[in-house]
């Protein structure tokens, strides 16, 4: 099938303690490890959307986003071939991330079913923590940043 569409995601990037929140998600009846957020609805900004993610995940109001990275390369979907995959990420704060507890279900009032929550160390990162394709190019531009001492 050929590429038709774009499909425009917004992801946040959670940094606390030396470590990066992911989300442990089933897509498509597949166990995926990822950052937290997902696709934009029409009529919604990319800010907008993230913290609609945010607040649906992690019931929590996500504050201060700065763009971090937007996909710079071709990349289709895994889940819809028809898709082409737009992936925009924002590092953001929030008032109380250590109230956020490793591998416990998501807390947001609209989370998937199993969807869990864990704090990876940077220290023992590896880009193969994550899943996706975009998110390993974040994950090593993050890896390469807590490095420089551009990241806390």
């Amino acid at each position: 099938m050929m590429v038709s569409r774009f499909n425009i995601r917004v992801y946040g990037l959670l940094l606390h303690a030396g470590c990066v929140l992911l989300s442990e998600e089933t897509i498509g009846g597949r166990q995926i490890t990822k950052f937290p957020g997902g696709g934009l609805v029409p009529g919604e900004g990319t800010l907008e959307g993230l913290r609609r993610e945010i607040h649906e995940e992690l019931g929590m109001e996500a504050m201060d986003l700065r763009h971090f990275y937007t996909t710079d390369f071709f990349q289709p979907s895994a889940f819809r071939p028809e898709d082409q995959i737009v992936s925009i990420y924002y590092t953001f704060r929030l008032d109380e991330p250590g109230a956020i507890v490793d591998g416990a279900p998501a807390p947001g009032p609209m989370v998937e079913f199993g969807q869990k929550l864990r704090w990876l160390p940077l220290h023992e990162a590896r880009i193969t923590d994550v899943d996706l394709p975009i998110d390993r190019v974040v994950l090593q531009l993050i890896l390469d940043g807590s490095r420089q001492g551009r990241l806390h």
